[in-house]
């Protein structure tokens, strides 16, 4: 019975992992396709488009970034669905001749999204 226990939690564990991998993934992707071309695939504000838009992309890797992240974990998300700076980013695009598919954002897709993005920021140093 105890080894019927311990082997169901190690399946559990290699579940959550696969789950967690798998969003992981998503969140990849969509910062891939939707993000990357300003913030660079370091997240620092190195995509092609990091110093065609007004402001400049930032750094999210900054230590200040890092703690305004700790301090609010929806700051990502927040930026997505509240776009503080208006229509910068569809601008930045535009004045640029690209074109993104539009996106019916899931929560699914923001979570991952800031998942991602903030192991990633974490990691920086």
């Amino acid at each position: 019975m105890k080894i019927l226990f311990i082997a169901s939690l190690g399946i559990l564990s290699l579940i959550q992992t696969a789950l967690s991998f798998a969003d992981n993934a998503n969140g990849k992707d969509l910062y891939s396709q939707r993000c990357a071309m300003c913030h660079g695939t370091d997240i620092k504000g190195t995509g092609p488009l990091a110093n065609k838009s007004n402001p400049p992309t930032p750094d999210l890797t900054t230590s200040a970034f890092k703690k305004r992240l700790n301090e609010y974990p929806g700051v990502i998300v927040s930026s997505i669905i509240l776009r503080p700076n208006g229509d910068l980013i569809p601008r930045t695009l535009k004045e640029n001749g690209v074109t993104l598919s539009t996106h019916a954002w899931s929560i699914k897709d923001l979570r991952d999204l800031n998942q991602y993005m903030s192991s990633v920021i974490s990691k920086n140093r």
